[in-house]
């Protein structure tokens, strides 16, 4: 059965993870002149991004976003669980050509599919309103993040205090923000910056949830942590955070209410 769906793929023109090897993780607040970011949402053409939608303006209606996509296995989730545009952002430029490839061969072995889906080499530590328009965003995603173990490095975290005011902008009022990770110590800090940011109130994430099942069981890094047998969320499997975009605040001794 293996040579039979190996020579299918190949078919579609598949790509091949070896072909596309990259390192780990990069430095996302280093200089990298290697690709250019429109000025405003305005200036960005999407055609190349949703080429089955052949529209310039197809990036206005995208509703999911996937930060740091890795090798698509989310987006490629999301295409099929929701008809909403979803948009992969990947800054490594091997990793993110292989997702450009699984997704167009994707819609040539399902035809009329993955369509809303497309993946775009972006910073979204740096750029992220150069794309997204403000209150635009239904849900973010933010799958199995690299660490930055040493506190020298906490500051290129993908969650952080700073950062959260551009998740709060691009994400509509009671829009939901997903974290996932396999390691306890940056769970809590999510839990600890998200909770401690007038924008954002924590959610129970509910089993029933689609989408937590798939940040948890779609993307490369969940199923590498499941097969590993890491101890995660409720003492057995990932730990996930979800946080809901609060839309007016209040503050009542100290404390915000909706």
């Amino acid at each position: 059965m293996a040579a039979i769906q190996d020579v299918s793929l190949e078919d579609f023109g598949h790509p091949c993870k070896k072909f596309f090897r990259s390192r780990a993780h990069c430095n996302p607040l280093s200089n990298n002149d290697g690709f250019e970011y429109p000025t405003t949402p305005d200036d960005m053409d999407w055609t190349d991004v949703f080429p089955a939608l052949g529209d310039a303006r197809a990036g206005d209606r995208v509703r999911h976003l996937d930060v740091g996509c890795g090798f698509g296995g989310l987006a490629v989730a999301l295409g099929a669980l929701s008809p909403e545009l979803t948009l992969a952002l990947e800054i490594r430029p091997k990793v993110c050509e292989y997702v450009r490839q699984r997704l167009d061969a994707l819609r040539r072995q399902h035809p009329g599919a993955y369509g809303n889906v497309g993946c775009l080499r972006h910073n979204a530590m740096l750029y992220l309103p150069n794309i997204i328009r403000k209150y635009q965003l239904a849900k973010i995603f933010f799958c199995f993040p690299d660490p930055h173990f040493k506190a020298k490095n906490h500051r290129r975290r993908i969650v952080s205090s700073a950062l959260l005011a551009e998740y709060a902008y691009a994400l509509r009022p009671g829009g939901l923000l997903y974290a996932i990770t396999d390691v306890r110590e940056l769970h809590e800090w999510h839990v600890a910056k998200l909770d401690a940011h007038p924008c954002f109130a924590r959610v129970d994430a509910h089993p029933g949830d689609p989408y937590v099942a798939a940040i948890a069981e779609s993307t490369e890094e969940g199923k590498k942590v499941a097969r590993q047998g890491g101890h995660m969320t409720d003492g057995s499997k990932r730990l996930i955070a979800t946080f809901s975009r609060i839309s007016t605040i209040s503050w009542v001794r100290g404390s915000r209410r909706t």
